[in-house]
């Protein structure tokens, strides 16, 4: 297919390598810091606006598809794009790469917790590196929000869809139905109130090498198959279910590993909304029920996870570390943690896979739907607004340390306690915005500045 005359520049890759893939998803992986904000803020930088790999559009589609599911987001995210442009191999890779340093470090942080209680390094640490995810966080709001938000309707959307999940706690799954439904709506009665345009034709947004190979014909893998998606299906169930049930053979049924996998396999598809509301319900389920941790445990846990990169959904990797470590039945305690650790993250993270590579072909063939372009609009809107919320948590939660709930009518506001503020963390996140959005200091020279002052700082404030 000859490429299409414009007269505009086009990256000079025509694909992108599956070897330079794997270092970008390793660096993602590394970097990715922050919870889900801070990770889609990471993947937008690198694969959307310096790389140029995947145009706004696509990686909006994509976000809008895993804010539905059950689960990590942003990982989800990562499977997708991985997917997208290497096939089952690359959403492999990408998701794996995403969770694997996150794992990994909080495998050692949970050993020191039982171990040694507490890690005052790690808390200095954080407390500079939040700072800079703060900066990734802000600067993705702003050029998701410019590109997204075209009309004054979009604009809208995007306020009410914060203004629900921040004050009135609707969950997300019906934020986006309503969105939708408004978007449905308003292309039939007054369809000048969206964008102009904008179904994207094959040729898509050729500033973008994947939208490029799309227009030449070069990915075929879009194309929905009941049967590869049977095969699929087939295929994730008995890797997800595998260990769950080996574990059972092996230890027994009532063991707390056996228990594990079938408790977290129930979790990964009812647990909508993110780590926190995850934490809510494996709380009451693991204390209350289990008995496997004591109270304020997974405050301390979720303390670890946030420390890590990662999704912070990785907080249920803690739980079963320390849930095995605890109850380890015929097994030395330190290896029924490590299995223990494994068989959460492999259930948690597993069917994350099956969704996205069930439902991402699909999803993509959406994108050819006229009457649908204008819900999806319309969901993107309310997705800005949704990331908007979780800036505005982590900001408060950054600067401030304490909050309190104001009821307002219908509206529960959180609000900060002004005399909780931070003076250090408020002034490290300024200079790191600063860097980062004026003189585009580097992501990562920005998080080991962060981490070093904020890290100083803490430690002197504490008197360690």
């Amino acid at each position: 297919m000859s490429e299409p005359e414009t007269g505009v520049e086009y990256p000079v890759e025509r694909t992108v390598g599956f070897a330079l893939a794997l270092r970008v998803w390793a660096k993602i992986g590394l970097l990715g810091f922050g919870g889900p904000a801070g990770q889609i803020a990471l993947m937008h930088r690198e694969l959307v606006e310096e790389r140029r790999w995947i145009s706004e559009s696509r990686f909006l589609h994509a976000l809008n598809y895993c804010m539905l599911l059950p689960g990590p987001e942003a990982q989800q995210l990562a499977v997708y794009i991985g997917w997208l442009m290497h096939r089952t191999w690359g959403g492999v890779i990408a998701g794996v790469l995403f969770v694997l340093p996150g794992a990994v470090v909080l495998g050692l942080l949970s050993w020191l917790y039982v171990s040694y209680g507490t890690v005052p390094l790690v808390s200095a640490l954080f407390f500079g590196l939040k700072a800079a995810v703060l900066a990734v966080v802000v600067e993705a709001v702003l050029r998701i929000g410019r590109r997204a938000l075209k009309t004054r309707f979009l604009v809208a959307v995007a306020a009410g869809a914060f203004v629900a999940i921040y004050a009135l706690q609707v969950p997300f799954p019906w934020i986006v139905l309503g969105a939708a439904i408004v978007g449905l709506v308003v292309y039939r009665w007054l369809p000048t109130w969206l964008p102009v345009v904008q179904i994207k034709t094959e040729e898509g947004d050729l500033h973008y090498i994947v939208d490029r190979q799309l227009a030449r014909g070069d990915i075929r893998h879009l194309r929905p198959s009941w049967t590869r998606s049977v095969r699929t299906t087939l295929v994730l169930a008995v890797l997800w279910f595998a260990p769950v049930l080996l574990a059972a053979w092996w230890l027994g049924r009532d063991h707390v590993i056996a228990r594990e996998g079938m408790f977290f396999s129930q979790a990964a598809v009812v647990t909508f909304g993110g780590a926190y509301a995850v934490l809510a319900y494996v709380a009451q389920r693991a204390v209350e029920d289990f008995g496997w941790l004591r109270p304020g445990e997974m405050l301390d846990g979720l303390a670890l996870a946030e420390t890590t990169p990662g999704p912070l959904i990785m907080v249920l990797q803690f739980v079963g570390f320390v849930a095995a470590y605890r109850h380890p039945g015929v097994l030395d305690p330190l290896t029924a943690a490590v299995l223990g650790a494994a068989m959460t993250t492999w259930v948690t993270f597993v069917p994350s896979f099956l969704f996205i590579f069930v439902g991402a072909p699909y999803i993509e063939a959406l994108r050819r739907r006229r009457e649908l372009h204008a819900a999806l609009s319309a969901i993107t809107a309310a997705v800005v607004g949704v990331v908007l919320n979780l800036a505005v948590w982590f900001t408060l939660h950054t600067v401030f340390g304490a909050m309190a709930t104001r009821q307002l009518g219908p509206l529960s506001l959180e609000v900060p306690v002004l005399s909780s503020i931070e003076p250090g963390a408020a002034l490290l996140s300024i200079a790191a915005m600063v860097a980062m959005l004026r003189f585009k200091l580097g992501l990562g020279w920005t998080l080991l500045a962060s981490a070093l002052l904020g890290g100083a700082y803490w430690w002197f404030q504490n008197g360690q």
